[in-house]
């Protein structure tokens, strides 16, 4: 049998709400009028100028909301009113900068522009407010919460659990969870009970349970290779008309910025990915290459300084050379400044620097203090083999050495190696003794990879200001 999506319904179907599309079209409804009141009030009559500027924000306000999951994530207020404000700022710098492009900023009045940055955004968090009590109030007389089951157990069957105890909005109550193992399995998570996540019986006894706690609502909480049991279970509840939600349980991986997309209708969990596609791809490089470039060029002075120091404190080459592996484990040779003495590998293994290491150089003791020697992987940076900002790329022996241990350890490799890095200004540098120490470094690294922006690695290079003259450098 031939698998043949539907062509009328994408089976990666978004879940629509009234209340969304009412507070999406009143938030649209309180820009434009905000915006039309300063346009009357500061001019006098509506120009073409401002009919594109008030098309361009709610054009922005589509898609940057979508980003941010305005109207999809069920929040605290506080945290609400912070991703409405990062959202809105978002919209409305895209407008400015689209102005500064085109060369028309000189046509709108900054006065007029900033009060509808601030009035505009206050209407929204009022609207939103007012949205959210009025939800509040229809809630609190409505009809009893629906009795909802959790086939499955473990962390993410609690996680899930609490989540649903805690939202309001979703009018479900948790009466429970079944197992989906054997009997050895009832045993096991009985002793756990702390999740506080009654266990009321396994998949044999879910007929009786949906009858007796009056169920409406079942989550298949399973591993990834539970799909046989909800296949069986399925058809069971489909024929007692029972909503049925499926939570693959995929977070016993280590995820690697995950995400959820679809090709040609058919749902994809992507559990593995580098951020760097497309657009990212594009923005990274240009934030790479423009920096790296005024650096290099404002720096010219104190590398020829460096050079000439290191030449005539020690014999040997002025900069240090070695393979390293890179983005998708490409091998490039890195660029530093020497900071030992020429020596030979000990039986052919790369030793790493340690703190009083009688092989540093004078001028070597200095700079590696000062990371002055880190400055000539600026060229790798142009070449395009490095980023200012990711993972601290590691000798080839050392990756293999530490990969052992750790078996996320070449995740790290979804992305360009750095100058600089999240676990570097978290204080995870220089010597690692032992392999909990390397784990933290990789920690920190996969956390950036699934974590990725522009922002970020302006934060990142920001602290490192502050931390590559700190106890761990040397």
């Amino acid at each position: 049998m031939i698998f043949e999506p539907s062509t009328t319904r994408s089976i990666l179907q978004r879940r629509s709400s009234a209340s969304n599309t009412i507070q999406s079209a009143l938030d649209g409804i309180a820009v434009t009028g905000v915006a039309w009141y300063l346009i009357d009030y500061h001019i006098g009559f509506i120009t073409s100028d401002y009919v594109i500027m008030l098309l361009l924000l709610l054009g922005a306000l589509a898609v940057v909301y979508d980003h941010y999951a305005i109207y999809r994530s069920n929040v605290g207020f506080a945290a609400k009113a912070f991703k409405l404000f990062k959202a809105w700022s978002a919209a409305f710098g895209f407008l400015v900068v689209m102005a500064f492009l085109t060369k028309q900023s000189e046509q709108y009045s900054r006065l007029l522009v900033a009060q509808l940055y601030v009035v505009g955004y206050f209407a929204q968090l009022l609207l939103h407010l007012a949205v959210r009590e009025v939800q509040k109030r229809i809630l609190a007389h409505s009809a009893q919460s629906e009795n909802v089951l959790i086939i499955g157990s473990g962390g993410l069957a609690s996680f899930l659990h609490h989540k649903i105890s805690n939202n309001p909005w979703l009018g479900e109550r948790v009466v429970g969870c079944v197992l989906a193992g054997a009997g050895n399995d009832r045993r096991r998570e009985s002793s756990g009970r702390v999740q506080r996540l009654p266990i009321l019986g396994t998949i044999a006894d879910l007929d009786e349970l949906v009858v007796r706690h009056s169920i409406r609502t079942v989550y298949f909480v399973t591993p990834l290779d539970g799909s046989e049991v909800i296949k069986d279970v399925y058809l069971k509840l489909l024929d007692k008309h029972i909503a049925v939600n499926w939570v693959p349980d995929i977070f016993a991986l280590r995820l690697i910025n995950h995400s959820v997309r679809e090709i040609a209708g058919i749902p994809v969990l992507t559990l593995s990915e580098t951020p760097l596609v497309g657009m990212r791809l594009f923005l990274k490089n240009l934030e790479d290459k423009v920096l790296a470039f005024l650096i290099l060029l404002l720096a010219q002075p104190l590398l020829l300084t460096v050079a000439i120091a290191i030449k005539l404190d020690s014999p040997g080459p002025v900069f240090f050379r070695q393979e390293r592996m890179g983005w998708s484990g490409e091998v490039f040779r890195i660029w530093k400044f020497r900071s030992m003495v020429v020596h030979k590998q000990e039986d052919g293994m790369v030793k790493q620097a340690e703190k009083n290491d009688p092989r540093k150089t004078r001028v070597g003791a200095f700079i590696r203090r000062t990371s002055l020697d880190e400055l000539p992987q600026l060229f790798n940076v142009l070449m395009g083999e490095m980023s200012l900002v990711g993972p601290r790329p590691h000798a080839i022996q050392h990756d293999a050495q530490y990969s052992k241990g750790i078996a996320e350890y070449f995740a790290r490799h979804n992305i360009k190696p750095g100058i600089t890095g999240l676990a570097q200004v978290r204080g995870f540098r220089g010597e690692t003794k032992d392999m909990e120490q390397m784990a933290l470094r990789v920690d920190s690294d996969i956390e950036y990879i699934n974590n990725w922006s522009l922002w970020l690695d302006f934060v990142i290079l920001v602290r490192t200001l502050f931390a590559f003259t700190g106890k761990h450098a040397y």
